[in-house]
Order: structure tokens, then sequence, then C-alpha cells
């Protein structure tokens, strides 16, 4: 555009006026840019999923399901407590079918695997009060959430395995972690800490094909994250003195212990700056008092 349009008015704190273009559409080219994504992530997810009919155990009705290929998935990192973290799209999201006829949800591992004594159990106080809803196309972390949710009371219901729920509360954990929730994330870690810590001892191994040293590790782990220090020493204690522990997961609790031992450090060395800042504090106040008295003295004595 002609830079001398807004000329003669710089003086006045515009000296940007001459990049501005009196016929552009910026909130246009906006939505544009918006429209532009939401394409490229509808293909991404096109091109990432594909639809399968599965049949209902509890109540024999057909239901399509979302899965993700296995090639469309990208591992960005890996958390301590075993988190994959994905780009583009996040397997985790439709890792729950769930018929919307009668209720029932599962992890996809389990749908079809349920008792036809456990099917009953669900019709009989799942379905009578289900309400089905319409999801939309694709699944974002609240779906996730929500669908992870709906999963756990079925679990609940039947009564399942404690490993089942455990690792239930374990990916929503996972879920609320991905939006920042800490308050959420530490209520449904402490479950899962709770449920394998009672899996181990009451279960056969493998668990979710973990070994008992893994499983050890991850509840050691769990601990730290949920501020049971004592707790996570013993377990990562147990796994690096076991003889017949794997390496990988002995370098893993060792690891985890020597952040441990950095976290306490740091923890104690901040209370001490807190402490001794507070004693500053103290000085400047009672040094500032004494010299107000013999300010007010001084003065005494000069009248």
């Amino acid at each position: 555009m002609n830079k001398d349009i807004f000329s003669g008015i710089e003086y006045l704190g515009f000296d940007n006026a001459s990049e501005i273009n009196i016929f552009s559409d910026k909130k246009q080219e906006t939505e544009k840019k918006v429209d532009s994504e939401k394409m490229k992530l509808h293909n991404l997810l096109v091109s990432s999923l594909y639809e399968k009919e599965v049949r209902c155990p509890v109540c024999g009705c057909i239901i399509k399901t979302k899965v993700v290929k296995s090639s469309s998935t990208r591992i960005l990192s890996k958390d301590s407590d075993f988190f994959l973290r994905y780009g583009d799209i996040n397997p985790y999201f439709y890792d729950i079918w769930l018929c919307n006829v009668c209720g029932y949800a599962a992890t996809k591992t389990d749908f079809e695997r349920i008792r036809d004594s456990d099917a009953e159990i669900i019709q009989k106080s799942i379905s009578v009060k289900w309400h089905g809803k319409a999801y939309p196309e694709y699944f974002d972390v609240n779906i996730a959430i929500e669908r992870y949710k709906l999963s756990l009371l079925n679990y609940c219901i039947i009564n399942a395995k404690l490993s089942k729920k455990a690792m239930n509360c374990l990916k929503i954990a996972w879920m609320y972690r991905l939006i920042n929730d800490n308050e959420n994330e530490q209520l449904f870690l402490n479950e899962a800490v709770e449920g394998f810590t009672k899996a181990y001892s009451s279960e056969n191994f493998p668990i979710y094909s973990m070994d008992k040293f893994t499983v050890l590790y991850l509840i050691g782990d769990l601990s730290r994250r949920c501020g049971k220090t004592d707790d996570a020493s013993s377990y990562f204690s147990k796994v690096i003195v076991d003889p017949t522990c794997p390496q990988k997961i002995k370098e893993l609790a060792k690891d985890q212990r020597e952040l441990m031992k950095m976290d306490a450090k740091k923890a104690e060395e901040d209370s001490l700056d807190e402490e001794n800042q507070l004693d500053e504090d103290t000085t400047d106040t009672t040094s500032t008092k004494k010299e107000s008295i013999f300010s007010k003295l001084f003065k005494k004595s000069l009248t």
C-alpha cells in the first residue's frame, strides 16, 4: 500500500501506521487460517482411524467403535510412570469402547471378555439407569476422561480385578495430566497406588504385561508423585536390592530414588532460604523500632 496515507501523524505516536492495509480483512484471514488447521486435523484423523463393528456382550447390539491405526501413532516421550505422550493423534482417547444402548463400557482389551453373570449385573445396575449420548465424530481429552470414568464405574459394579480398576484410575490421572489439572491427577494417582498395592499382593503376574518388579517400581513412582516419599523409597529399594530384578527396571528405580534425593535437598535449601529471609525481616523490623525509639528520645532531649 501507499506509505504516505498516514504520513504526518507519526509524531502523535503512530509511527508504524504505514504498515496498515486499510482494505485488508484480518478477521477473514484468521478464519481462513483456523479453517485450514481444522481441515488439516480432520484429514489426519480420517487417515489415522477406522471404524470397527462389535457386538455388545451385554445387550447384543452391534456398535461401531473407532480404532487407531498402529502405523499412525507417534510417541514423543514417556513419563516415569509409563505414560506415553503422543503427537498428532492420541490412542488413549479411543481406548474405551462404549455401548450407547446399554451403557456397558470397558477398555478395548476387556470389552468382549465379560462373564455372563457380570453382564447380568450390568443390565440390572447400569442399563436401567443409562441415558445414551451422541458423541462427536472424533474425541478429545475431556471425552476420554468421561469414557474412562464410565469404564471405571462398570468395573466397580461388577467388582472387576483390582489391577483393572487401578489401571483405569491411572489412565484417568494421565488424562488430567494432559490438561495440567494437578488436583484431579493426584486424586486418581492415589487411587491407582492403592489398587496396584493390593493387586501386587493378591493377583498373579504378569499384571498388564508387567512382572512383579515392574509393578513394584510403578507403585514406587506413583507413591513418589503422590508425595509418599517413605513408601516410594521402600519400593524402590526392594527393586534395587533384588538380584533377580532386570537391570533396566533397577536403573529406573535408581533414577527416581536419586530424583527424590535431589528434590529433598532442594526443599531443604528453600526452607533454609525462607528462614534466613524471615530472620532478616525480623532484624530489619527490630532495628527500625530501635531507631524510632532513639529518635524520639533524641528529640525529647533537644526540647
